[in-house]
């Protein structure tokens, strides 16, 4: 498509309630700055044409360089922002030379390049200015004091995020015509007398304003695997992916290997992608007697796929045998490599009870936490 679109990026805010020594655009979140991941959703904007970064007067330079190497061949000017936000709107809109323009807060970084494309093709459509937003689920009161008035009707309510789009000739004779500060753009607008329409936004398109903002999204998930030790003499014992000399392996479709396979289902289960039956069942052949690693493996990757990056996992090794403690540091580290985060295992008996604890078999308890990975998050 002809190139037609504008973002303009407002990086000036100082930061102050993220208690950051620093403008909050400068502030770094998972390695980059907010900047970078702002850049890195609006630079895929699908018709863009220029980039205008509205940043702090100080710090010019630096925005410079930061935006240089996140745009690739996209135009890109940067111009010093104001003392409130839409004084920073106005200086960056002298810049844009686009038919239409979108206006996004930094402080809005994670928020998908898919957000940026309803918004614009809203606006190349219809012509009006286009808002994202999300339901309100809360439910709200007008208060006067202290006192509850009402409660407010939420299915009425929306919640307004960035960026907000409009036809550029539009906007620059709001900002024209402005007489008083509004909080966003659309608000502007509606006071110029302009009709706005909404598209859905995106729950990760979230404003960062304190610290707490900059954690990223964490999730759980708890796996069990229980394999009996099989009487064929010749079947070696995989556990953790390695070999254990001299002990006799586990019945299974693969090689039984317990403790991999409960890793996988705490993995799959904290980023809701079901388990190893629904993704490796034994109606699949091409897993006949693999190996824990070829499970754990192509697990990471569909994490990755997912958003996801692992940030522990802990495993409990129920049974008489095999003693676990000479094999420890070897699993440990064979799994903290393959998984790609810390990997620790124990071990413990049930006190002779049960099939445990007649040697019949070998139970796993597995715990894994994953982190939502902010440099893979989807468009």
């Amino acid at each position: 498509m002809t190139p037609d679109l504008a973002v303009v990026l407002l990086a000036g805010g100082l930061g102050l309630r993220l208690g950051a020594d620093k403008p909050k655009a400068l502030v770094e979140f998972s390695g980059k700055t907010l900047l970078e991941h702002a850049l890195a959703s609006a630079s895929r904007a699908r018709g863009l044409s220029q980039i205008v970064v509205a940043a702090p007067a100080g710090h010019l330079d630096q925005v410079s360089q930061l935006v240089a190497a996140s745009v690739g061949d996209v135009d890109f000017v940067v111009v010093a922002g104001g003392e409130t936000r839409q004084q920073s709107i106005a200086n960056a809109l002298t810049s844009v030379s686009a038919p239409i323009v979108l206006v996004h807060d930094t402080a809005r970084a994670l928020t998908p390049a898919a957000v940026f494309d309803r918004v614009a093709d809203s606006v190349r459509e219809t012509g009006i200015g286009t808002v994202p937003v999300l339901e309100v689920v809360d439910t709200i009161k007008r208060v006067r004091g202290e006192e509850v008035l009402e409660t407010v009707d939420r299915n009425e309510l929306r919640k307004a995020q960035t960026p907000q789009g409009f036809l550029t000739s539009q906007l620059v004779a709001g900002y024209a015509a402005a007489a008083a500060e509004y909080t966003d753009d659309a608000a502007l607008m509606q006071s110029y007398g302009a009709t706005i329409r909404f598209v859905e936004g995106d729950a990760q398109a979230y404003k960062i304003t304190t610290p707490e903002d900059l954690e990223a999204e964490t999730r759980v998930g708890v796996g069990t695997d229980t394999h009996r030790f099989t009487e064929d003499s010749s079947k070696p014992l995989y556990l953790g992916t390695v070999l254990w000399e001299g002990e006799r392996g586990l019945d299974g479709h693969s090689d039984g290997d317990a403790l991999s396979h409960a890793i996988v289902d705490a993995l799959l289960s904290a980023a809701g992608l079901g388990d190893i039956g629904s993704n490796y069942g034994v109606d699949r052949p091409e897993f006949a007697g693999a190996n824990g690693s070829v499970f754990l493996t192509e697990t990471i990757r569909l994490l990755e796929l997912a958003g996801w990056q692992v940030g522990n996992v802990s495993a409990q090794i129920i049974g008489n045998r095999p003693k676990v403690g000479p094999h420890r540091g070897k699993v440990e580290s064979a799994l903290t490599e393959l998984i790609g985060a810390p990997t620790t295992i124990s071990a413990t008996t049930t006190d002779g009870l049960g099939f445990l604890g007649n040697s019949e078999g070998v139970a796993v308890v597995a715990t894994a936490l994953i982190k939502r990975r902010l440099d893979r998050l989807e468009p």
